[in-house]
């Protein structure tokens, strides 16, 4: 019999990386998608169009307990990751409001959808490095305390202490990973990351004459996204459920990100950037720097795409969709 699984998020970068890896493990893969991605397809649906035929997607309103009860109960999945929420950092200040509600509540609901059906079924919650916002360490690990400096940090700690709640009180197989962040050629473009890299394309084709960033002293700890899709399998995949630190250990500034991005295509980085104080957060989150040495121990897993090379990748691809 083949295993199900069930993802909310199918249609974001890690969404998309995960159907298609759980596809080659010979899963039958269920997502959850908003109406409207259905219905506009091509704007939506754009990660998962090469397998779309493959997977299973059910109309629903992650917002909605009811809707995700009746999709649960109708799927009765083996595993079931919830990936998707509002990720997009400065946006969270903006709309804080709808930030917190929905990224909380959508965790909660997939939580009591597979207490309340009494299946067995495994939980994947994606946490994130900002949950540690101004870090109490250096490099960050499982034990580090989180102060969570935005509401979409605010947000995760809250999906992870409900996760960890579900595990204790009611003996659920959940297990979250603090995922660092992670990159890819289908980053969205609203993450600084994407931003770089198309807005280096665009120069480098005379489709564009600047790029205005914020704070380029913020360093990160940036992995591969496809690798990081096989860790959250692997955690569902011990006996025992736990939380993992997910990251490289080496972490990089905005600027080197800028620089190399720029140096990719044959130009300096000091004639096209410029600074706006728009794009700076209210409260920055200055070094995340992970410590994986838990998963690489109990699991096995560890990262090995260099952030150079994940540049190369997104520069060169975004070079390639303008070009075509």
């Amino acid at each position: 019999m083949k295993k199900r699984a069930l993802i909310t998020g199918v249609t974001g970068q890690d969404g998309s990386y995960l159907a298609e890896f759980l596809i080659k493990k010979g899963y039958e893969v269920h997502g959850i998608v908003r109406r409207v991605a259905l219905e506009n397809q091509n704007h939506r649906l754009w990660r998962i169009k090469k397998i779309i035929k493959k997977i299973n997607l059910h109309s629903g309103s992650m917002e909605s307990y009811a809707s995700i009860f009746k999709i649960f109960n109708k799927v009765k999945p083996h595993e079931f990751y919830h990936l998707a929420a509002q990720s997009y950092v400065d946006y969270s200040f903006q709309d804080e409001f709808s930030t917190l509600s929905s990224n909380i509540s959508s965790t909660h609901y997939c939580l009591s959808a597979i207490k309340e059906s009494g299946l067995n079924c495994k939980f994947y919650f994606a946490g994130s490095s900002e949950m540690f916002g101004k870090v109490k360490e250096i490099p960050q690990n499982e034990n580090t305390p989180f102060h969570p400096r935005s509401p979409y940090g605010i947000s995760k700690v809250a999906g992870f202490d409900l996760t960890r709640n579900y595990r204790e009180s009611y003996g659920l197989h959940t297990s979250t990973g603090i995922l660092f962040n992670h990159e890819s050629e289908r980053r969205g473009f609203e993450f600084v990351t994407r931003k770089i890299s198309q807005a280096v394309a665009m120069i480098k084709l005379k489709k564009q004459k600047y790029l205005e960033l914020g704070n380029l002293d913020a360093q990160r700890d940036w992995g591969y996204a496809p690798e990081y899709i096989q860790a959250m399998w692997l955690m569902l995949q011990q006996k025992k459920p736990d939380d993992y630190v997910v990251g490289t250990g080496q972490t990089y500034s905005i600027k080197y990100f800028v620089e190399n991005a720029f140096d990719i295509v044959g130009l300096n980085y000091q004639k096209y950037v410029k600074i706006n104080k728009i794009y700076f957060r209210p409260a920055e989150v200055e070094l995340l720097i992970a410590d994986y040495s838990k998963i690489q121990k109990k699991i096995g897993w560890k990262p090995k795409t260099g952030v150079e090379k994940i540049i190369e990748k997104m520069v060169v691809n975004d070079l390639e969709i303008l070009k075509n």
